[in-house]
């Protein structure tokens, strides 16, 4: 089983910034502590042992707020110097990658689930790469996701509502995954490679999950410590 997972911790934060205008998007401040603190100590706590911080914006301040250890995992840092887009984020710091795959997640989002579990199921279903599922009251605001024989098949457009499941943004991806990552230096992930490997049939759906919370948007940072603090 892998131990290794990369968090994209890169963006801007554009939407947030009303709230939250001094600090990269993952260290908004939670009851006192970085949301990013939360998000490693979730991982940490079910055998996580590298972690990979996918930089960009803000590289020196989560550098300086996480350091090279935290709660017994080694930290390691790949930082884009320019805009690559989240495939090549991912792609640049899978280079990095010491096991057989590696777990995937998004550094300002937060959800409950053993990647051990998560991973299991990919393999058992032959997939490429396994997606956490969440389930919500309404989807308008992420896209619902269909399901078909365990295999997520379709991302639906934002914007239809009702409760449903969602992306949520914390993957795994195989070793063979990985190598077929595309090779340029700059592209979507959704777009290149989740989409398209969905219709293929290589994304296996994992939905023993709870506890998801995006704190893109001002509503949700407000919620945040209600979900996040333990």
């Amino acid at each position: 089983m892998s131990s290794e997972i990369i968090l994209l911790v890169g963006g801007m934060g554009t939407r947030l910034r009303s709230v939250v205008a001094d600090v990269p998007k993952p260290l908004a401040p939670i009851d006192g502590r970085p949301f990013l603190a939360y998000v490693l100590d979730a991982y940490a706590a079910t055998g996580m042992q590298r972690v990979i911080l996918a930089t960009g914006y803000g590289a020196d301040q989560i550098h300086s707020a996480i350091g090279t250890r935290w709660a017994g995992m080694e930290v390691a840092y790949s930082h884009e110097d320019r805009p690559l887009g989240t495939g090549g984020a991912i792609r640049q710091a899978a280079q990095l990658v010491k096991d057989d795959g590696v777990h995937l997640a998004n550094g300002d989002t937060f959800l409950r689930y053993a990647p051990d579990a998560l991973e299991a199921n990919t393999r058992e279903h032959g997939a490429r790469m396994g997606v956490a599922l969440a389930s919500v009251a309404d989807v308008g605001r992420y896209g619902a996701v269909d399901v078909v024989d365990g295999h997520v098949r379709a991302f639906r457009e934002k914007g239809g509502s009702g409760s449903g499941l969602i992306n949520a943004g914390s993957y795994f991806i195989t070793g063979e995954g990985l190598a077929k990552l595309p090779p340029d230096l700059n592209y979507s992930f959704e777009e290149r490679v989740l989409l398209p490997w969905a219709l293929d049939g290589y994304v296996a759906a994992f939905e023993e999950t709870h506890d998801f919370i995006d704190i893109g948007v001002p509503e949700d940072y407000a919620r945040a410590p209600h979900v996040v603090v333990v």
